[in-house]
């Protein structure tokens, strides 16, 4: 998921850059100390497809907002924008997810599930380049350990991480306890309990509003949609 690069970029550029300035940054600036222009090209466009670079994508204007409240939560949101953005990596979740604590995960195992996703698809050698990126993805996020032999590991969510997974349930039209209980909130594998205390953590921070009153859960972010934003995801609550 290029986290060393996405770091570096975002902390080369200011919240209020436009797309045209993270790719100049990229091409022209040099940020990422690229060798050569078509390495830079390249990076700049990997990036944009990962995480848009844009922000008027609303996921990539609450991934550069959430971004500098902990180093730590880092890797966890870079991974939540990936997963949203990219449906290779998107394809392994279940599996991953899947697997207990200490279990091997072998790159052949990552190729052989985005064999059965997409059939007859790519080439062995492509679903093998993949399968060893996306491997080096969740290792980099925190679910895998290990360089060569790869093992499930326990992830230890953030504040953070959570605010970016409710955020995208928010902006599917989720409201209320649906927000904890969306597909999304299944990559941390915490009990309710842990992801209303990490949501109160978050709202403690002012990266949303968490109020829980009697069981009655409500969650807003304010700021984080533009007006039309937030109509247009009003008009999906009333279709989910």
């Amino acid at each position: 998921m290029m986290l060393g690069d996405l770091s570096l970029l975002l902390a080369h550029t200011s919240q209020a850059s436009s797309r045209t300035d993270y790719v100049a940054a990229v091409v022209e600036g040099n940020v990422l100390g690229k060798p050569t222009r078509k390495a830079r090209q390249l990076a700049a466009r990997h990036m944009a497809t990962l995480y848009a670079l844009d922000p008027s994508s609303p996921i990539f204007r609450a991934l550069r907002r959430l971004w500098p409240y902990a180093e730590a939560a880092q890797p966890q949101l870079a991974l939540v924008a990936a997963l949203a953005r990219d449906p290779l990596l998107r394809s392994t979740q279940s599996f991953i997810l899947g697997q207990s604590v200490g279990a091997a995960v072998p790159r052949e195992a990552l190729q052989g599930v985005l064999a059965s996703v997409y059939p007859d698809r790519f080439s062995s050698a492509s679903l093998q380049s993949f399968a060893q990126n996306i491997g080096g993805t969740w290792t980099a996020a925190g679910l895998l350990q290990g360089k060569v032999r790869k093992t499930r590991a326990a992830i230890h969510p953030h504040p953070e991480s959570v605010a970016l997974l409710l955020f995208l349930g928010y902006l599917e039209g989720l409201t209320g306890q649906r927000l904890f209980s969306s597909g999304w909130m299944d990559l941390l594998g915490s009990s309710a309990e842990e992801l209303e205390a990490l949501a109160n953590a978050a709202s403690h921070r002012g990266l949303l509003v968490f109020m829980n009153a009697g069981g009655v859960k409500e969650v807003r972010f304010p700021g984080y949609l533009t007006p039309e934003e937030e109509r247009i995801r009003q008009e999906a609550s009333h279709v989910v």
